[in-house]
């Protein structure tokens, strides 16, 4: 996002549509995983109202569930439906990928992030 290289987001929980730690994205990401976000226990009670439950260990699907201070590779979608009701979680901008700027406008990212 920022002209450099594409930091991981995290791979303790690993993260990213292709679960390779990054925010990267290709033609079958729907959803556009690419903001790199630090989770916050108000950002996972307002998704999980929103009928995507990130919280709840999953074994079955081999995801033990996110907790706060965990990043996590958002849709930019949801990211941005966050913003707007005052939740969104933090942004680490080194590790979100340009394709966020479809959703997201970069002054909205940069007022959400957190160091590298």
């Amino acid at each position: 996002m920022l002209g450099g290289p594409l930091l991981p987001c995290s791979v303790a929980p690993v993260t990213g549509f292709f679960r390779d730690g990054c925010c990267n994205t290709g033609p079958e990401d729907l959803g556009l995983h690419v903001v790199c976000a630090e989770m916050t226990a108000g950002f996972l009670a307002f998704s999980q109202a929103q009928g995507n439950d990130l919280s709840t260990p999953r074994p079955d699907l081999g995801f033990a569930g996110l907790r706060p201070g965990d990043r996590w590779c958002l849709c930019a979608a949801r990211w941005e439906e966050a913003r707007a009701a005052g939740q969104a979680p933090r942004v680490l901008l080194e590790a979100t990928h340009i394709a966020a700027l479809e959703v997201c406008s970069l002054d909205d990212l940069k007022a959400h992030a957190v160091e590298a």
